[in-house]
C-alpha cells in the first residue's frame, strides 16, 4: 500500500468524460469492456511517477464497484473489490473508500439476493481487510456482523444441539480473534461494545459445554465451558469502569456487571457478585427506578451474607448495615443485623424465621445457596463460640451449631484453616480449646503492660487527691 503523494498530473477532466462512457456500456451490457477502461485510466492516475492523483484514483475505483452493484454481478463485484485492493501502489485512502462502500451495500444485498451473496462478500472484505491496520475497524465491523449471522443460526426451530453449539462456537471464535482493546482508531464506547460482545458469546458457549458436562472433576480442571469461562473473565478487565461511569454509557455499564455477575457466579465468587450488584446500584437510571432500585439492594444483602468471612466482606457488611437505605427492608436489615451483632443465630430460628420468603427467591431457590447460607450461619456462630469461650466440650458445641459431630469438627477444620479461628481438638477429651497456649515473653508482655496501666491510675488518683487536699486548704485559710 502506498502513502498518499505529491500530486503530478489532473485527470479530473479525463474522469468527467470516461465516467458517463462507462455507465452507456454497461447499460448496453458491456460490463468487461466499461471496467476494463476504467481500470486502463484507474493504472494512469495511480502511477507514482506521473500523477498520484488521488481524488481521480479514488473516483475510478469506486465507480468500478458501482458498475458491479448496479448490474447485480456480485462475482464480478467480490472480483473487482479484491483486484482493486492488490493493485501495485495503491492508495489506502483508496482502499478504505471501497470497502466502506461495500459494506454499506451488505444489508441491501442480503435483504434482496438472499444470504448466498452476502456471505460472498463478506467473505471478501475480510479477505481483503485481512493483516492491514488501516482496515482493522471495518474488518471488525464485518466480523460482528457475520458473527450475528452465525449466532442466528443456533436460534431456528429445527437447529439441533450439536448445530446449535456449532454455530455459537464459530460466532464466538470469530469476534475472539479480534484484539480491539488495541485498536486505535476505534472509539471507546464501540471498542467497549465489541468486548461486551465477546464476553457475551464465550459465556453462552460456556453454558453450553458445562450442560454436557455438569458435574466438575477438580476446581483446576480445563473441562466443559471452564477455558471460555477464564476467557469471559480476562475480557472483562479489558473494560475501563472509570469510562463506564459515565451517563452516556449507562446501558454498556448495566450490560458489563450484567455479565461479570454471571461469570462470579460460575465460580460461585460470592462477594465479588456482592460488588457488582453494588456498582448496578449505585447507578443514577437504577437509583431512580424504585423497583429495580429495590432488587439491586436486595442481591447485595444476599450475596454479601453468602459471602466467606473475611475482613473485607465484614467491612462490607458493616457498612451495608450502616446504609440507611436498608432500613426501608425491613426483613433483609434484620438479616443483615443478625450477621452484624456477635450473638448465636441457632439455624432451625433463622430457617422459619427467614426460609418462607427467601427460598422464593431466585437466589435461594438454588439448593447450593441455600447451603451455602446455612454453612455461613454456622460460621458466625463459631466465630461468636471462640470469642467468648476459651475452652468447652465438643459436645456443648454440636448443640449450640445444631449439628452432627462429623459436620462440628469439618466446620472447625476449615475455619482454622482459612485462618478465621484458632482451634484446637481434643479428642479422648471432647474439648475444643480455642485459646492458643502462650509462651513466657507473651505474658511477661501482657504483665508489664498492665502494670503500666496500673501506675498509671495510681498516679492520676493520686494528683487528684493532692488537688482535692488543696482545695479545702484554701477553703479553712
Amino acid at each position: 500500500m502506498a502513502e498518499v503523494r505529491k500530486q503530478e498530473k489532473d485527470f479530473t477532466k479525463e474522469v468527467d468524460e470516461l465516467l458517463p462512457e462507462t455507465s452507456t456500456l454497461t447499460k448496453s451490457g458491456q460490463l468487461s469492456d466499461a471496467l476494463e477502461k476504467l481500470l486502463v485510466l484507474e493504472k494512469q492516475t495511480r502511477n507514482a511517477c506521473t500523477a498520484s492523483d488521488l481524488p481521480s484514483t479514488t473516483r475510478l475505483a469506486k465507480a468500478a464497484l458501482e458498475l458491479c452493484y448496479e448490474t447485480r454481478d456480485y462475482t464480478q463485484l467480490n472480483s473487482t473489490l479484491s483486484l482493486l485492493s492488490k493493485k501495485h501502489g495503491q492508495f489506502k485512502v483508496v482502499v478504505q473508500a471501497i470497502v466502506e462502500q461495500a459494506i454499506s451495500w451488505l444489508p441491501e444485498i442480503r435483504e434482496q439476493q438472499g444470504v448466498e451473496k452476502w456471505l460472498e462478500l463478506v467473505e471478501t472484505l475480510r479477505s481483503v481487510t485481512e493483516g492491514k491496520i488501516f482496515l482493522e475497524t471495518p474488518r471488525a465491523r464485518v466480523t460482528l456482523v457475520l458473527s450475528r449471522y452465525h449466532e442466528s443460526l443456533s436460534k431456528g426451530s429445527k437447529a439441533s444441539a450439536a448445530s446449535i453449539k456449532e454455530a455459537l462456537q464459530t460466532a464466538s471464535d470469530l469476534l475472539s480473534d479480534l484484539q480491539v482493546e488495541t485498536y486505535s482508531s476505534m472509539e471507546r464506547r464501540e471498542k467497549t461494545e465489541f468486548i461486551l460482545e465477546q464476553m457475551r458469546l464465550l459465556i453462552a458457549v460456556a453454558r453450553l459445554k458445562d450442560e454436557e458436562i455438569p458435574a466438575k472433576v477438580g476446581k483446576s480442571t480445563l473441562g466443559g465451558g471452564e477455558p471460555e469461562w477464564t476467557k469471559a473473565k480476562v475480557g472483562g478487565r479489558k473494560v475501563n469502569e472509570s469510562f463506564l461511569k459515565e451517563k452516556a454509557n449507562e446501558d454498556l455499564k448495566l450490560k458489563y456487571y450484567d455479565l461479570m455477575i454471571q461469570q462470579a457466579l460460575h465460580q460461585s465468587a460470592y462477594l465479588e457478585v456482592a460488588k457488582h450488584y453494588e456498582k448496578v446500584w449505585d447507578t443514577p437510571s437504577i437509583k431512580e427506578d424504585d423497583s429495580k432500585s429495590r432488587a439491586a439492594l436486595e442481591h447485595i444483602v444476599y450475596y454479601v451474607v453468602l459471602a466467606p468471612h473475611n475482613n473485607e466482606q465484614s467491612d462490607m457488611l458493616h457498612h451495608l448495615f450502616a446504609n440507611p437505605a436498608l432500613e426501608k427492608l425491613e426483613l433483609h436489615y434484620n438479616l443483615v443485623k443478625s450477621f452484624v451483632t456477635r450473638e448465636l443465630m441457632r439455624w432451625p430460628g433463622i430457617e422459619s424465621l427467614y426460609g418462607p420468603f427467601l427460598r422464593t427467591t431466585p437466589v435461594f431457590s438454588v439448593p447450593k445457596q441455600w447451603e451455602d447460607l446455612h454453612t455461613r450461619v454456622v460460621e458466625h456462630n463459631v466465630r461468636v463460640v471462640a470469642q467468648y469461650y476459651t475452652r468447652i466440650t465438643l459436645a456443648r458445641l454440636t448443640v449450640l451449631l445444631d449439628l452432627t459431630a462429623p459436620q462440628t469438627e469439618e466446620t472447625l477444620a476449615r475455619l482454622v484453616v482459612s485462618h478465621t479461628i484458632w482451634a484446637r481438638i481434643d479428642r479422648p477429651a471432647g474439648i475444643v480449646n480455642f485459646r492458643s497456649k502462650r509462651s513466657a515473653e507473651d505474658v511477661m508482655n501482657d504483665w508489664s503492660s498492665d502494670m503500666q496501666k496500673l501506675l498509671g491510675l495510681v498516679e492520676k488518683t493520686w494528683i487528684g487527691m493532692n488537688a482535692a487536699q488543696a482545695a479545702q486548704s484554701r477553703i479553712k485559710a
